[in-house]
């Protein structure tokens, strides 16, 4: 069994991607900041966030595909896609930011 120590949540668009971190046990998940879509910085983000065995990332389900799964899997980085319906939303908040949505992801693996 692997002893998470970061779970990551992704918010993937066409060109960007919004990335937060939560700790298991510690507070609110926060914001880690915004990288291009690009196979080599997300590799950069993956070795800065420390060793694979200790990550767990998951993104939403979309048009972008399942290259990152790929790409993360290369890197034994476990991942998981998430249906858009399974993201917790608070009733009422139809505002979409990345930000927002790489965060409720974040949240959504440490629970």
């Amino acid at each position: 069994m692997k002893d998470i120590q970061k779970f990551v949540g992704l918010d993937v668009s066409k060109d960007t991607i919004a990335v937060a971190i939560a700790d298991p046990g510690r507070g609110e998940p926060r914001f880690h900041g915004t990288i291009q879509n690009k196979p080599e910085d997300i590799r950069k983000l993956m070795k800065k966030l420390g060793n694979p065995d200790n990550l767990l990332v998951c993104y939403e389900a979309g048009s972008t595909g399942y290259g990152i799964y790929r790409l993360l899997l290369s890197l034994d980085i476990e991942c998981m896609v998430v249906a858009p319906s399974l993201i917790p939303k608070r009733s009422g908040d139809r505002v979409k930011t990345d930000k927002r949505d790489s965060i409720r992801l974040a949240q959504l693996l440490r629970a």
